[in-house]
């Protein structure tokens, strides 16, 4: 991909995100009386070709759109040091004293710095605000599979049910509930539901196990068996003396059509219920078979029982498809058709349970039990840590999990969703206040989470790596993109508040400190806590290019081979 998708992708983000900052201390310090000499999106001279240069001049204030769009700044009168600011007064003549800077209150001053980071901070709410505006797809809180063997399934939740309130605190999507299960710690919720239009109420148990947290890493959350997508009608057939497997049907057999009408089955649900339902002695069964890399199509004619367990069938959520002979799953024995059964003793009612399981076990190992043809077996497989892409799959940026190297026949289904559409600003507005304040609270645990080390550095981007992932949310559509932009203007607005001194929140804290005193900081001193921050700021720039370089070193030394230096 050329070097003008990325920039195509990139530079409108930057220039949207550093124009708002700027924008916030420009109109900040007008409202305070500071006259503003200068206000540049970029760096560098003025665009121009010729005598045209996008340079005006305008009530004193020279705006400028420089060739460097990597940044910007805001000029006041009286912003620099005391001896700097002796040239400035003599350059502007017509300056009446409290157009300066350090002539204003502390509070002005404040109110001036902490404008451009408020300003990033309110960027993703009139973003989500138009997001809200075109319509948001969201999951609908509707039970797409119940797992075997889990809390649910004990209470008598069942696919289909919709989720009202948790606690007493109504649901409008799948992933708020989500979010309540698994910070709840183990305790007891109070589930209130729906199923075919009668509310009911029951407290549902929380089994608190070892899974990954909102950052990948391991840790305890809450686990109910509850999941958003739904199971495909894929048959498993474990025990070879079961009636499924005397009427012909075997694991891997995915069930399309049910009765001599042939109704279409749509998942495990609507084949149970369909089952449940026939009447006469026995139902015939639309079978989509695999036969290698093809399919076969089948009429099988099975006992009418009424209920899929007593024909001994289960949904086959993990039967193993590929394995990969780099992984520990090859080294146990497990080979395309294995059924996995249970994890620990424990059975697996989905592949999303099973995969958190593998991936949380810091390589420890998992006794797994599987059938094949018709036996039941039990092997131990420690997951090994391998290096898979990322979410945007951008060379380099990969993570490394724990996997066993298996993937399974068929991927669930999508559940329920819906488009979240609101145009009246009154509702819209506080629902955007409120999400921007959720993905601002999920920015500073990851903060504090790579301040206390436990993220590594190396997930530190540069300039490269934000341009790669401007490009590939932009691949995704507008929607991602506004999302990264999101995201990268709520970084902006915290990183300005540190109290690091050339950032916004060191200018802050020097104006604290100098209203305290009552004085200004001396020039010396000044100078020192500007270049203790500068050189912070440079080793953080410095490691954030290291990051991006050494993420593309292979494929530059790849290039330098080609061309045969």
């Amino acid at each position: 991909m050329s070097l003008f998708n990325y920039l195509y992708a990139v530079i409108p983000m930057l220039g949207i995100l550093i124009f708002v900052h700027e924008l916030g201390h420009f109109v900040a310090a007008k409202l305070c009386g500071v006259r503003v000499l200068k206000f540049s999106l970029g760096f560098g001279s003025p665009i121009g070709i010729g005598n045209l240069r996008l340079r005006w001049v305008r009530g004193g204030t020279e705006y400028v759109v420089a060739w460097f769009p990597l940044g910007g700044y805001v000029k006041m009168l009286g912003e620099q040091m005391a001896g700097v600011q002796g040239e400035e007064e003599d350059a502007v003549e017509d300056a009446a004293p409290d157009e300066y800077l350090n002539a204003k209150p502390t509070w002005q001053k404040l109110f001036i710095t902490f404008a451009g980071p408020a300003m990033n901070l309110l960027l993703p709410v009139a973003a989500f605000v138009i997001v809200l505006g075109v319509g948001l797809p969201q999951r609908s809180p509707v039970v797409g599979m119940v797992e075997a063997g889990s809390p649910a399934r004990s209470v008598g939740l069942e696919a289909g049910d919709t989720l009202l309130a948790v606690d007493g605190v109504a649901l409008e999507t799948w992933d708020e509930f989500e979010r309540t299960v698994r910070a709840s710690g183990g305790e007891a919720l109070e589930l209130r539901y729906a199923r075919e239009g009668v509310d009911a109420s029951v407290e549902l148990p929380v089994t608190s196990r070892k899974g990954l947290d909102e950052f990948g890493s391991a840790a305890e959350v809450g686990w109910v068996g509850l999941g958003h997508r739904r199971l495909p009608a894929l048959l498993g057939v474990p025990e070879a003396d079961a009636i499924a497997a005397a009427a012909g049907l075997r694991s891997g057999d995915r069930v399309m059509r049910v009765g001599a009408d042939g109704a279409e089955v749509e998942d495990w649900e609507s084949l149970r219920r369909l089952y449940a339902a026939a009447g006469s002695e026995e139902v015939l069964f639309g079978i989509e078979r695999r036969m290698g890399e093809e399919t076969e199509n089948l009429d099988l004619r099975v006992p009418a029982l009424g209920d899929l367990a007593a024909l001994g069938v289960i949904p086959a959520t993990i039967l193993v498809h590929d394995v990969n002979p780099e992984l520990p799953a090859a080294a146990a024995g497990l080979e395309s058709g294995d059924l996995i059964l249970a994890v620990e003793g424990k059975p697996v009612g989905s592949f999303a349970s099973f995969a958190e399981t593998v991936r949380a076990s810091g390589g420890s190992p998992l006794a797994i039990t599987y059938a094949r043809d018709g036996a039941t077996h039990t092997v131990e497989i420690a997951p090994k840590e391998t290096t898979v892409p990322g979410p945007y799959e951008i060379e380099g940026m990969d993570q490394k999990v724990y996997l066993i190297g298996i993937t399974q026949l068929l991927a669930t289904l999508p559940g329920s969703l819906y488009v979240e559409k609101i145009v009246n600003p009154l509702v819209s507005i506080p629902k955007a206040a409120e999400m921007t304040v959720d993905e601002t609270a999920r920015f500073l645990r990851g903060l504090s989470r790579f301040a206390s080390g436990e993220l590594g550095s190396d997930q530190l981007a540069g300039p490269i790596g934000i341009a790669e992932i401007a490009r590939k949310s932009l691949d995704l559509g507008w929607q991602h993109y506004l999302g990264t932009m999101i995201l990268i203007s709520i970084n902006l607005g915290i990183l300005n508040l540190l109290p690091i001194p050339i950032l916004d929140g060191g200018q802050a804290l020097i104006f604290a400190v100098e209203g305290i005193k009552r004085s200004p900081i001396s020039v010396r001193s000044r100078e020192l806590v500007q270049q203790m921050g500068l050189t912070l700021i440079i080793m953080l720039m410095g490691l954030a290019f290291w990051n991006d370089l050494s993420r593309h070193w292979s494929s530059f030394v790849e290039w330098l081979r080609s061309t045969g230096l």
